[in-house]
């Protein structure tokens, strides 16, 4: 799904135009961004939860060369979905 038929199909849902659609979809995206950015989880409810986690220090091994690598800790955006979606999916779009 593009992003406009994303967009489409919310503004027919929804009963705004699609301008609209998007610049609340758009204010929604940032709000979240803003809570990533402090480390914040975000809870979408009936849809699951949006985590920054911290990556540790960990050796890589190049498989072709056998060269032992450090990487350095990171932060990560982790989705952790409801449970009633995870079981969705997980039967094939059936509830």
């Amino acid at each position: 799904m593009t992003n406009k038929d994303f967009i489409s199909e919310l503004s027919q849902q929804t009963g705004y135009n699609p301008d609209d659609t998007q610049r609340m979809v758009n204010a929604i995206v940032e709000a979240m961004g803003d809570h990533f950015q402090e480390n914040d989880a975000v809870l979408v409810p009936t849809f699951g939860t949006f985590e920054v986690k911290k990556k540790m220090e960990r050796i890589m091994v190049n498989p072709s060369t056998g060269q032992r690598m450090l990487v350095p800790p990171k932060l990560v955006l982790n989705f952790k979905p409801n449970v009633n979606w995870k079981e969705r999916v997980k039967n094939g779009g059936t509830e």
